[in-house]
């Protein structure tokens, strides 16, 4: 009878400190749910009446997009670097006078160059009877063709400036 005791002893036991165990999960739910309705309400009290921590989350997928939109942006502007340098950038114009018994200086040498110092340089003589342009090629400062004192001198000014210059003959 003693082993019998025992069990039932042990049973109420278990019994009692299952009990005594799930009031304690209960009680400890009803908490952490009063916690959370005060957490919500606090939320809400600091985002000014909208729930603190749907914004943050608005704002962290915001800043995703905009690291996504800066990318997106730094590789156009790169594009765009690339894509000038191949156009006219640097300007250089010089007025002379051809023909000394023509009056003013009407006749010009414009180099037109990209970033890369690549382009043309026009020569437009005027004369008296007939006026005429030449273009001649410009690669890497050079051309494959003689070039005058005056398209030479174009060709100067404008690798020295991006910004359109003229200049009178020396």
């Amino acid at each position: 009878m003693g082993n019998n005791f025992n069990l039932i002893q042990n049973t109420d036991f278990v019994a009692i400190l299952l009990i005594a165990l799930i009031a304690i999960v209960i009680v400890e739910t009803i908490l952490v749910l009063l916690i959370h309705k005060r957490y919500v309400s606090f939320m809400k009290k600091i985002g000014n009446g909208s729930n603190l921590d749907e914004l943050l989350k608005k704002y962290l997928n915001d800043v995703e997009q905009v690291k996504k939109d800066n990318i997106e942006i730094k590789n156009y502007y790169t594009k765009l670097d690339q894509d000038i340098a191949a156009c006219v950038q640097k300007v250089g114009l010089v007025r002379y006078n051809a023909f000394r018994d023509v009056g003013s200086d009407l006749s010009f040498a414009i180099a037109l160059l990209d970033g890369n110092d690549n382009g043309v340089v026009l020569n437009g003589i005027y004369g008296s009877e007939s006026s005429n342009i030449y273009a001649k090629p410009i690669r890497k400062k050079e051309s494959s063709y003689q070039l005058s004192q005056e398209e030479e001198y174009a060709v100067e000014i404008a690798q020295q400036t991006k910004n359109f210059m003229t200049k009178k003959r020396k």
